[in-house]
């Protein structure tokens, strides 16, 4: 995923973070208003990049945000006629099964392998605890893991590589929104932790297939905090109790858990525990890097100047995001030159053959200008907290 694209789905889960605690505290009107603007960023998130593999999930939400909204102003209504509705709030109370129903992706998630660049041990490592286990269960005499932490710097494809799996089994995905999980209206959290694994459960048995559940950016659901209040403890209380559920009685149920971060040192030991794979995610390799300009590159205009293997080695440190939006920010600069000149002659019929060739002195100006997303103190955090804790 892009640099823009994390930006935008940043922006939907602050104004649904702040959304869900306005309707906490009663203040229905702001509450309101936050969900729609969630609503408003994932669209245009899903406008600017329509080939991205996550938008079924981004529409989904949408879905739960516009029921929310609806629900909000006739709750408003009401009040202000002064009656009460029960009828409606029973049904409020059956809506948590009806939206984690949502939630399930039953088409397989639209990325293969192949898609993810690099990352082969990675790779290995979630063929070993999923793709083979749903194969071959009867191989796995002593069992296998069903938790897999994946970690790493942002931007290094860790959700990719989890629809990839799901793709890979044929199985259904659940794309856990953090969000929706602590939504009051979606009910008490713990509660909707407790019924997300039993959906997941026994949709496993009586379809006989895999699930998978992504939990992206877990440290802010189940990460360390020295202000935890009485809900929070509840609610890792209640993941950690499923966690064990799925690893020590599951036997050979079909459940895995994948939780992604970019901060593992937020999560506390009860929690790393329960996930016997914790795989470091980390920013490209050259040769990646090199495939990654291959793959870019063959869908732009350019000129024999432009190698691949030349510029992965101007780009030691970059993510996998960072390189796109490289390529991205070199075909926009040369077709800027294009519109440009159009309107400069008045000549609104100039053909794409007229677009000018990208040279690599044109990806040289870019890299001077674009700086990495990933620190180099970040790596030094990343590689402490592998050297400790990192289990593949």
């Amino acid at each position: 995923m892009s640099s823009a694209a994390q930006a935008l789905e940043e922006v939907a889960g602050k104004f649904a973070a702040e959304a869900i605690r306005q309707d906490a505290q009663g203040d229905k009107n702001a509450a309101a208003a936050s969900y729609q603007k969630a609503i408003d960023a994932l669209v245009k998130l899903i406008h600017l990049f329509p080939e991205n593999t996550l938008n079924a999930v981004y529409e989904q939400h949408c879905e739960q945000y516009k029921k929310r909204i609806n629900e909000l102003n006739l709750d408003l209504s009401h009040d202000e006629n002064n009656q009460v509705n029960q009828d409606h709030r029973n049904s409020n109370q059956t809506t948590l099964g009806n939206n984690l129903e949502n939630m399930i992706i039953k088409e397989k998630p639209n990325v293969s392998w192949k898609e993810v660049i690099g990352l082969e041990d990675v790779k290995v490592a979630l063929r070993e605890s999923i793709v083979y286990p749903a194969r071959k269960p009867e191989l796995f005499t002593l069992g296998w893991p069903r938790g897999i932490l994946l970690y790493g710097p942002p931007g290094c494809g860790k959700t990719m590589l989890a629809a990839a799996t799901a793709s890979e089994i044929n199985g259904y995905f659940i794309n856990v929104d953090a969000a929706s999980m602590m939504s009051k209206w979606l009910g008490d959290a713990e509660k909707n932790v407790s019924q997300l694994f039993h959906m997941a459960r026994d949709t496993s048995k009586k379809e006989s297939i895999p699930v998978i559940i992504l939990i992206d950016e877990v440290d802010s659901l189940l990460g360390n905090s020295q202000n935890e209040n009485g809900g929070e403890i509840r609610v890792k209380n209640q993941f950690l109790t499923e966690m064990d559920g799925v690893n020590d009685k599951g036997k050979n149920l079909q459940v895995y858990v994948i939780a992604a971060t970019n901060k593992p040192w937020k999560l506390d030991w009860a929690f790393l525990r329960r996930f016997s794979k914790r795989v470091y995610i980390p920013l490209p390799s050259e040769k990646a890097r090199e495939n990654l300009f291959v793959s870019y590159l063959s869908k732009l205009k350019k000129d024999t100047s432009v190698n691949a293997s030349e510029l992965s080695k101007m780009i030691d440190g970059y993510s996998a995001s960072d390189i796109k939006d490289i390529c991205q920010s070199v075909q926009l600069s040369v077709i800027d030159e294009y519109f440009t000149s159009a309107d400069s002659k008045g000549d609104r019929d100039l053909t794409h053959s007229q677009l000018r060739d990208i040279t690599i002195d044109d990806f040289r100006r870019t890299i001077k200008k674009r700086r990495p997303s990933v620190s180099t103190d970040m790596i030094v955090e990343y590689s402490n907290w592998t050297r400790d804790f990192s289990a593949t």
